[in-house]
């Protein structure tokens, strides 16, 4: 309905602009919901648009176009505003079509089609395997989840991916240090390196070898520092002891693969998978899912990453220094090139970054959006840039930043790591708020603002918990569509019930709102902007108490008291559908 009236009235303009300036018909029309209610229900400003050409005061010429504005059944007036502005009011029954509407499209009601089915890929979290996904994952994870539910609701077909970085140096680092602390069990000591993996999981993977093979992998501590340079005094900070370390660490590496041989494969595997397990696991008890999960491995195995070097060498986009092979990102943007394959002939992870973005690409997607780190802000244009040498249309691909979030508690800011040095992780944030709680309060600030996360707020029972607030409003309905049902009311009968007792202006302003969410779905989605749905929720139940608190729903009336269940019926599924996007659970009681 809504686009409906949006459309009615774009066609009425449309009608008094070819009368009054036929030269400027195809002025665009853009319709505004105003801010207050007193300046109507949508608002126009063709008049200011086209006063400059036809040399009039933009008053004026907004007095002309509403001379030449046709009757219309769902209009009550017109009125001009301001510098220029044409304001229209709805009738009373234009504004209460709505109920109906929502109560007959039920989970469907706000669902577009502006997608066209379109194919886009929505790629996030895509967090290193190597440890428990922290805070910081958890808001990319609530935004690429609430995000990709809304671009589906909107009519995109979309696919969910989660890129594993299962190839390269970090899932060496991994199994070593899983390996390493496999052989303190059996008194094997290896100085732990300080840029190993330190925490207790990897223990707890350790344990898992010990228990299920026993001492098979053990091999002597002495024969595992062979050759390596060994470890500079902990105290030094220096670059010299930063490039000693890594050295080090590559060198154990190296001593591991050659002792443990074919063994090396599974112990690596075997640290991979434990934690890819335990990621997947935490996502999923977040109601975060993925279509697709898709191995970096891949890429090497079936040559693409050798491939893509190649191709950008044969464009001319590659030059050699000091045995590395670099590509010319400064002459797309970037602020210097970048090595995609060292004088050691390995690639770097650049390489296959390329390298997925171009199998992504090759897969037909129509659009590519990236959830990233606000900390990759400068990997964006070299990504960009590559995409351009390959001759691909970068624009395709459409990188969103998220922020870090910061966690309060009793107001002042919550350390992000235990005393052990390990960062806050989701899982200990999901159990002391909730996954509600974590969802939403996730959401509720554009992904690229930085977020305070108030944990005493999130677990209040108060009106200013938002996401109780809204839950709160939807257990309200259920109780008064329960008392209903329970006094002879039948559900499947709302929708034909008499909307024109619905006169008050609560009332009148809660149908307003309610065809707001069709609008907010069309442009939450354009704009990657999932927070909008969370505000327009908190907005629609204030609407909803505002008027629960001022007027008895279940009257001796009994047309009157059907239309005002009907309303609340309506903002009960509205609510079920904004927060079913954002992953957030809708008791029917609290």
């Amino acid at each position: 309905m809504t686009q409906d009236i949006r459309t009615h009235i774009a066609d009425l303009l449309r009608v008094a602009l070819k009368s009054l300036a036929p030269e400027a018909a195809d002025t665009p029309i853009v319709l505004d919901r105003p801010k207050q209610a007193s300046h109507g229900d949508f608002a126009s400003n063709l008049a200011l648009q086209i006063a400059k050409p036809l040399k009039r005061a933009p008053r004026d010429v907004a007095a002309l176009l509403v001379s030449e504005i046709p009757a219309s059944p769902w209009v009550e007036k017109t009125e001009i505003a301001g510098p220029g502005f044409i304001n229209f009011t709805l009738k009373a029954s234009a504004k209460l079509r709505i109920v109906g509407d929502a109560l007959a499209a039920g989970a469907d009601f706000g669902r577009a089609r502006v997608g066209g089915k379109q194919k886009i890929q929505v790629e996030f979290v895509s967090a290193n395997p190597t440890g428990p996904l922290h805070v910081g994952h958890g808001r990319g994870a609530a935004y690429g989840a609430s995000l990709s539910s809304l671009l589906s609701f909107a009519g995109w077909d979309v696919t969910r991916e989660y890129y594993v970085n299962d190839a390269g140096r970090q899932m060496d680092i991994l199994g070593l240090s899983t390996w390493l602390r496999y052989l303190e069990f059996f008194n094997e000591h290896v100085p732990f390196p300080p840029n190993g993996y330190q925490g207790d999981y990897v223990r707890g993977m350790a344990k898992q070898l010990q228990l299920a093979h026993r001492d098979k992998y053990v091999r002597k501590a002495a024969e595992i520092l062979a050759g390596t340079p060994g470890l500079p005094d902990p105290a030094r900070a220096d670059d010299e002891a930063k490039s000693q370390r890594e050295l080090h660490l590559d060198a154990l590496i190296a001593n591991a693969k050659t002792l443990l041989a074919e063994d090396w494969p599974y112990v690596h595997a075997h640290a991979l998978n434990e934690q890819l397990a335990d990621c997947r696991d935490d996502l999923e008890e977040f109601g975060v899912h993925f279509e697709v999960w898709f191995s970096e491995k891949a890429l090497y195995d079936t040559g693409l990453v050798a491939r893509v070097v190649e191709k950008l060498e044969q464009a001319g986009h590659i030059y050699v220094q000091d045995g590395a092979k670099w590509f010319r990102s400064t002459a797309f943007g970037d602020e210097k090139d970048r090595v995609v394959q060292r004088e050691n002939g390995l690639y770097t992870y650049f390489a296959s970054d390329i390298a997925y973005h171009l199998n992504k690409f090759e897969r037909g997607f129509d659009k590519v959006i990236n959830i990233w780190g606000a900390d990759h802000h400068g990997y964006i244009p070299r990504v960009s840039g590559a995409l351009k040498a390959l001759a691909l249309d970068a624009d395709r691909l459409h990188v969103a930043l998220v922020q870090f979030a910061v966690l309060y508690r009793n107001g002042q800011k919550a350390s992000m790591s235990t005393r052990s040095g390990e960062f806050v992780t989701l899982r200990d944030l999901r159990r002391e708020v909730g996954n509600d709680a974590c969802r939403f309060f996730y959401v509720l600030r554009k992904s690229d603002q930085h977020l305070d996360f108030d944990l005493d707020l999130a677990k209040s029972q108060s009106n200013e918990n938002p996401v109780y607030y809204i839950q709160y409003a939807h257990a309200r309905i259920c109780s008064v569509l329960n008392a209903w049902t329970e006094a002879g009311g039948d559900a499947a009968e709302l929708g034909t019930a008499d909307f024109s007792r619905l006169d008050n202006p609560r009332e009148l302003a809660i149908a307003a709102k309610l065809a707001e969410f069709p609008e907010i779905i069309v442009a939450a989605a354009a704009d990657l902007a999932p927070h909008a749905v969370a505000f327009y929720l908190k907005d629609l139940a204030a609407e909803f108490h505002s008027w629960y608190n001022a007027e008895r729903m279940l009257v001796d009336d009994a047309a009157l008291k059907d239309a005002r269940v009907a309303l609340a019926a309506a903002v009960r599924q509205t609510i079920r559908n904004g927060m079913a996007l954002l992953g957030v659970s809708c008791p029917e009681s609290m």
